[in-house]
């Protein structure tokens, strides 16, 4: 795993966990919440085409 994907992750948690407390803290729950679930679905996306690079060196690597 390149350690680029690992800061990308780690700068969406930072950004999504500010502007969640920020709209939080100004009384805005429902968007902060939906900026959070906007913040996963990124990452899980990330992490996804990972998981899809994985599997396809393991089908290369068994020729399957």
């Amino acid at each position: 795993m390149e350690a680029t994907i690992i800061l990308k992750l780690a700068a969406i948690g930072i950004l999504v966990a500010v502007a969640a407390q920020v709209l939080s803290r100004a009384g805005r729950e429902d968007q902060a919440t939906l900026v959070s679930l906007a913040g996963v679905a990124l990452a899980l996306l990330i992490v996804l085409d990972q998981i899809r690079e994985l599997f396809a060196a393991v089908r290369a690597m068994f020729s399957l």
